[in-house]
């Protein structure tokens, strides 16, 4: 055991994840591949948990961050902001929500927990829905709206959750319909679980699951969720923490793919759009966000140093269309999986969008989980120079593949041989 695991085993909390026998520290990154302090060099196909999003060290957001920081890092909301200002001017602008406001965090379970708030106060009720399998953050009111019984530690809530299919297409009552049948049922649950309690306050729902294995349901049905949610006066919230700011390349927030009736009446985001450093945030209608009648601030939200890394990073990714690259490169890098896992009797299935990649792993000739064999793919992919992440809402069983946005086609296809040799080495 190395000194420093021990020291991390004796001062922090014992559920404190951390991946593999060894547990690994990172020292330093450049571009798409990151270092531990033994000198090892890998290739980051896990971006710090979908966090780095365009490149470690990427130079433009290193030359904002320390021009900023020579002049100030901080001030807190009590005073006016000029880089907060500039990035939320531009998150609202690309938003799609009409007179938007935007409100920043630290983190995505943060940027959940003021949606939560802002829309319980604006419908007064507590009642949410949210969808099974779904994963919202660690905090009491996060963990009280995740559908995933492994990240959600307490049954105790300050809110009403009320659980609704859809969010998983290859499993539960409605895997083997069409997608147009599968649509359809999943309207028709909503609406008998809608006659059977108070009107919620919202529905809030990841466009693509995160900790849940990347799955998502068929295009639309949110789209058909809102006709049915607008009939009663309930919000639609999208959690676009892992989804947003072009990580699926065929559209730049996932929500998009169910955009037939508009954009959602609130957006959360955190992760990619800081690049490693703690940005999170809430856009919403204004007369969803003015609804509080309290005063309020955030000590730590929007401030300055974190605000110039969201400018820049935001910039560098619309400059150099990585939406476009992760469509192109994500594309081939799926291909290039499904045709590894088409000999593989253990893949049940590759699925995703963009460089945002599930692999999900089940004992052959079955749908059960093997997460177990998933944790030993994670330990053969690092010893051969590929960091990967894993999730999946029945057991940790699907591999999360989510590498920074300017992944080369050459890296997508070195990443991929790698992930072979690991699956192969482990059937």
């Amino acid at each position: 055991m190395s000194d420093l695991y021990a020291r991390h085993r004796n001062v922090l909390p014992d559920w404190l994840a951390l991946y593999y026998e060894e547990p690994l520290e990172i020292t330093h990154g450049e571009g798409r591949h990151v270092w531990d302090a033994a000198g090892n060099k890998y290739l980051d196909f896990f971006g710090g948990i979908l966090t780095t999003m365009t490149a470690h060290a990427l130079p433009e957001v290193a030359k904002a961050v320390s021009e900023q920081a020579g002049r100030i890092n901080h001030s807190s909301t009590l005073y006016l902001n000029r880089p907060m200002v500039d990035l939320a001017e531009r998150v609202a602008h690309i938003s799609g929500i009409p007179d938007a406001r935007v409100f920043f965090t630290t983190s995505g379970t943060e940027a959940n927990d003021t949606a939560l708030l802002l829309a319980t106060t604006y419908r007064r009720s507590n009642t949410v829905l949210a969808m099974r399998n779904s994963y919202h953050g660690r905090s009491f009111s996060a963990v009280g709206i995740t559908g995933n019984r492994g990240w959600s530690p307490t049954s105790l809530s300050p809110l009403q959750t009320l659980y609704v299919h859809g969010g998983v297409r290859g499993r539960g009552p409605f895997a083997d319909l069409s997608d147009a049948e599968f649509v359809a049922a999943c309207v028709e649950d909503l609406k008998d679980l809608l006659g059977h309690t108070r009107a919620p306050a919202a529905l809030i729902a990841e466009p693509i699951q995160g900790v849940g294995g990347f799955t998502s349901p068929p295009d639309g049905l949110y789209a058909a969720f809102r006709e049915v949610l607008d009939a009663h006066g309930i919000l639609w919230i999208a959690d676009e923490v892992q989804t947003g700011w072009g990580r699926t390349g065929e559209h730049f927030w996932g929500w998009q793919a169910h955009a037939q009736n508009g954009p959602p009446d609130i957006v959360t985001f955190a992760k990619g759009i800081g690049n490693g450093m703690s940005i999170g945030g809430v856009i919403a209608r204004s007369e969803i966000m003015n609804c509080l009648d309290a005063n309020s601030i955030s000590t730590f939200g929007g401030t300055q140093v974190t605000m110039a890394a969201g400018l820049a990073n935001l910039g560098y990714l619309l400059e150099h269309d990585l939406q476009g690259n992760s469509r192109r490169v994500g594309g081939l890098l799926i291909e290039r999986l499904r045709g590894v896992a088409a000999h593989d009797p253990g893949v049940r299935e590759v699925r995703g969008r963009g460089l945002m990649i599930g692999v999900e792993l089940t004992r052959p000739g079955t749908d059960l989980a093997d997460p177990d064999r998933a944790s030993a793919v994670l330990e053969a992919a690092r010893a051969d120079g590929l960091l990967i992440g894993k999730g999946g809402g029945h057991s940790t069983s699907v591999l999360r593949i989510a590498p920074p946005l300017s992944l080369t086609v050459a890296e997508a296809e070195e990443g991929a041989a790698i992930l072979e040799s690991a699956l192969r080495a482990t059937q």
